[in-house]
């Protein structure tokens, strides 16, 4: 079934490498039905050329969930966005905000800001190859640009292509002289000239992302006007301050889980069914680590599972271990 995605990103979790992989939005379906989840990006050379369609697995239950792509080639992106849907996913993302030096030696990415007119080639091109719905992630502008001028003219070229949904990021991208790591703090945060994108474009769907730590900040950006937040490192490294009461708080509906046991409750079955098919168990605990963040017993929770997932043998029953020695420490 093709879930409306775009009902689901008044909160969103952000497409993270390395992070946001289908076991990292499993558990976070568990803490949240409505937040809407992302994929890691995969490129569209990988699916087109490559024939890695594997990238694109994953398990109905984690939906409303998203597809971010990467590239720069308009035909190719076309292909690949239409291997999204067939696959499932009611959204297909361009990625025009990752400074990386791999993206950029690909010409895509952030460096994508420097050329709309090719951004709104490429959106065109995958509204044009299927039924999902496409949007941009963004930033508000790369090294010497000036914001306030680019922005503007980015959206609406993007939106004169038929796009209606764009998630910025706050901040600049420096592509020269800041690393990755780097360009996720350094550049200021200008929320204002996000919120004053949303008064200029009133009939795009405009979602903020950048910064944002906690349901009350996104509650915040929501009654400022703006249509959505999308939250990234806070919701990996506290999941549950995040996600366990987004669907109370941002979406007026009951929350699935009533405490941390719950969620690791929740997991368990998952667990032995991934581990079934070859799934190492680290594979799926590394993305838990910090259910228990600013809690007494957070250390052992961690110890435990860090520790000891990795070895030959360690199944469901290690988080059950974990949870004992939590219980001990409170």
């Amino acid at each position: 079934m093709k879930l409306n995605a775009k009902s689901a990103s008044r909160l969103a979790v952000a497409p993270m490498m390395d992070w946001t992989d289908r076991h990292c939005r499993f558990f976070h379906r568990q803490l949240s039905r409505h937040t809407l989840l992302y994929t890691e990006m995969v490129t569209a050379p990988a699916l087109v050329r490559g024939g890695a369609l594997h990238l694109l697995a994953h398990d109905v239950a984690e939906n409303p969930v998203a597809l971010q792509l990467g590239g720069s080639d308009p035909t190719e992106l076309a292909q690949a966005a239409r291997l999204g849907w067939d696959a499932g996913y009611p959204e297909v993302n361009l990625n025009c905000g990752c400074p990386s030096d791999r993206v950029q030696s690909g010409s895509f990415g952030a460096v994508l800001m420097e050329n709309p007119a090719l951004v709104a080639e490429i959106c065109a091109a995958m509204i044009a190859a299927g039924p999902a719905e496409v949007t941009v992630k963004c930033r508000i502008g790369v090294d010497d640009q000036t914001p306030e001028e680019v922005l503007p003219r980015f959206l609406d070229a993007i939106r004169a292509a038929g796009v209606t949904r764009v998630t910025i990021h706050a901040r600049k991208a420096w592509l020269q002289g800041l690393s990755p790591k780097e360009n996720r703090d350094i550049p200021p945060l200008d929320y204002a000239l996000v919120t004053h994108m949303k008064a200029t474009f009133p009939d795009m769907h405009i979602a903020v992302n950048g910064g944002v730590e906690d349901l009350d900040a996104a509650s915040g950006f929501l009654d400022a006007g703006l249509d959505g937040v999308m939250v990234g490192r806070a919701a990996y490294h506290r999941p549950w301050d995040i996600l366990a009461r987004a669907d109370s708080r941002i979406f007026g509906q009951p929350d699935p889980v009533q405490t941390r046991a719950d969620a690791v409750a929740r997991m368990l079955p998952y667990i032995e069914r991934q581990m079934g098919q070859g799934t190492r168990l680290a594979q799926v605990t590394r993305h838990m680590l910090g259910l228990f963040a600013g809690q007494p017993g957070a250390r052992q929770w961690r110890r435990v599972l860090s520790e000891n997932a990795h070895k030959p043998g360690a199944g469901p029953e290690l988080l059950e271990t974990a949870l004992e020695a939590v219980a001990q420490t409170v």
